[in-house]
């Protein structure tokens, strides 16, 4: 008799259990949405700082290249100067001005 009770309670109460979980199918959906929502904030907040983060050092290799390109620039500058030319020539490849004896003068006829 205690079995039978069993075996007939078993029905009740996964329908009793099916009820509850319709009854409160609104509040499980709810509380799904506000947990993905939240590890959705986490997630975004540390792809955020990282995208930061790199973007700060873009920053610093943009100021360092800019920095490099103005000393380029007064380098060039100071090159290009007809005695910096003239110093070099004479200093780095024995170079001197030609003498009036040396010059020879090619007419096109």
């Amino acid at each position: 008799m205690s079995n039978h009770r069993a075996t007939q309670r078993k029905p009740v109460l996964t329908l009793d259990i099916w009820q509850d979980i319709l009854q409160h199918f609104v509040s499980y959906i709810l509380l799904a949405l506000v947990v993905i929502s939240a590890f959705s904030v986490i997630y975004y907040t540390h792809v955020n700082r990282q995208t930061t983060s790199e973007l700060e050092l873009l920053f610093t290799q943009r100021d360092e290249l800019d920095i490099e390109w103005r000393n380029l620039l007064l380098e060039q500058n100071s090159l290009a100067e007809h005695s910096a030319i003239e110093s070099n020539a004479t200093k780095l490849l024995n170079m001197k001005r030609p003498d009036a004896k040396s010059e020879i003068i090619i007419t096109l006829e």
